[in-house]
């Protein structure tokens, strides 16, 4: 049976604080880790909200209200970003709802996944429409489905002021070589793409070409798609995790992704105010050196 993520949390805070870790004192003081959009020289704070399936709920006040309850705490706490997509089923239209009165405060992220200029064209309006906005601060061509076509879109809108910048998205290893074409041709602000402790492949080519080319990075799955919380199922966090100030296996996770200076915001999804206040202590304080990653990597790599 998969791990949940509400019984590891529970498990993973318990033998925190038996190994004698906690959150520092001043954590929920601490600033959220800024990282630069290349392109435009805006920062964000480097932990953002991903919404595919948690946000899948129907669109009402009921439904909704805890996932507004933890929109509420993760801006509260510094937070901005937030990624969606017209495929996430209802998570466009929750988003509308849930951000009422908030949305001056979030950098909203979608995307364009329809093949043809009118049909990707009728999908971007149905967007603006679902989130209930005239202006979306990145929207980003998903899986490299129709790149070409859909760029010319984009820039289009970007041109117009109804986008301000634009991207391209992968979840897969197999997605890098085209990736890479694609990140070499085009000029982007945005790259979305798969990496985490246990799945680094991104850091052989991908993040080293997005810092040449100038590409801000957006990181999908850097929980390992759960493979990495059921591998530290039942474990202490190592002794030297107290070095860079981890207090969950969830932080330990996101400060490595966070540790690669190519990085500016990994996107892990956050339903609750709890996984939310857990999430953004990743991004705060002192992260992994480069040593201490190789560390991680070797203690993942034998669990």
């Amino acid at each position: 049976m998969p791990l949940s993520r509400r019984t590891f949390l529970h498990g993973a805070v318990v033998a925190a604080a038996g190994a004698g870790f906690g959150p520092p004192a001043r954590a929920a003081e601490e600033a959220l880790i800024t990282r630069p959009v290349p392109s435009t020289g805006e920062r964000l704070p480097a932990m953002g909200i991903g919404t595919s399936r948690r946000y899948e709920v129907a669109v009402t006040p009921e439904a909704t209200a805890p996932l507004r309850e933890a929109v509420e705490r993760f801006v509260a706490l510094g937070g901005r970003v937030i990624d969606t997509a017209p495929s996430y089923g209802t998570a466009e239209d929750v988003l509308g709802l849930i951000l009422e009165g908030l949305r001056d405060k979030i950098f909203l992220a979608s995307k364009v996944a329809a093949t043809g200029r009118e049909a990707a064209q009728a999908e971007i309006e149905r967007s603006f429409k679902r989130l209930r906005t005239d202006r979306i601060d990145l929207i980003a061509v998903h899986n490299l489905i129709d790149t070409a076509s859909n760029l010319a879109i984009l820039r289009g809108l970007k041109e117009q002021g109804r986008i301000r910048t634009l991207g391209v998205t992968v979840w897969r290893d197999d997605q890098f070589p085209e990736l890479e074409t694609v990140l070499q041709r085009e000029r982007l602000d945005f790259l979305q793409v798969n990496y985490a402790l246990d799945s680094r492949k991104a850091a052989e080519r991908i993040l080293p070409l997005a810092q040449e080319r100038g590409v801000a990075v957006m990181v999908n799955v850097p929980f390992g798609r759960d493979r990495l919380f059921t591998a530290v199922k039942g474990k202490p966090l190592p002794e030297f995790a107290r070095e860079f100030g981890c207090a969950s296996w969830a932080q330990f996770f996101l400060k490595y992704v966070l540790g690669h200076e190519a990085v500016t915001c990994p996107i892990p999804g956050m339903a609750k105010a709890s996984y939310v206040e857990d999430n953004l202590a990743a991004a705060r304080g002192r992260l992994p050196d480069a040593a201490e990653r190789r560390k991680m990597e070797a203690f993942i790599d034998a669990a």
